[in-house]
């Protein structure tokens, strides 16, 4: 039997992956179980990803995408004259206020590194980006310390069912910038 060219399957087995996660958890993530929600061979998903780690790692990978595409559209990160801590504030609301299994499904896949190192790189790349893209507005203990909060306050929001109050998060992210005013 002549083998089949399928140049999507490996990107349809991460998506596959992403809904298996969302609707289960990552405890009810096997190649198995991603297999069928892809439709394809279960040898494809070993094929494509030798161990569950892997796949995770490309999951991840794609889930972070979602909070750099909210960053990416809102552009206001890189401009120096704005009030960062409001920027950070509403690009926080914008991100929680979005399909919420999204934003549940990536910080599941984010926490995932807590117990499997192989995610921890990606995790951290995370975090070091948005540093990163902050690095242009304050220096690099402050702008860790946004990412740290803007992690705590979504971890909050998530964990409690609660509202996203962006007032909150502005007065947090001015303070840790220096002044209630949030002046980067």
């Amino acid at each position: 039997m002549a083998r089949r060219y399928d140049p999507e399957r490996r990107q349809r087995i991460i998506d596959a992956a992403i809904r298996v996660v969302g609707e289960k958890g990552i405890a009810g993530l096997s190649h198995r179980s991603v297999a069928a929600e892809a439709d394809v061979p279960l040898g494809s998903t070993t094929y494509h990803f030798r161990t569950l780690d892997e796949l995770l790692v490309a999951a991840l990978r794609q889930a972070n995408e979602g909070f750099a595409k909210v960053v990416a559209a809102r552009g206001g990160l890189r401009d120096g004259r704005g009030d960062l801590a409001g920027e950070l504030a509403g690009l926080l609301g914008e991100w929680l206020s979005g399909d919420r299994a999204g934003v549940e499904l990536e910080c599941e896949l984010y926490l995932a590194a807590l117990r499997r190192p192989a995610l921890r790189p990606v995790a951290a790349e995370w975090a070091e980006g948005v540093a990163e893209l902050l690095g242009g507005r304050t220096d690099g203990v402050t702008a860790r310390a946004l990412v740290a909060v803007m992690d705590g306050i979504c971890l909050q929001v998530l964990l409690t069912g609660g509202v996203y109050d962006e007032g909150f998060a502005r007065e947090v992210f001015g303070r840790v910038l220096g002044g209630a005013g949030g002046c980067g």
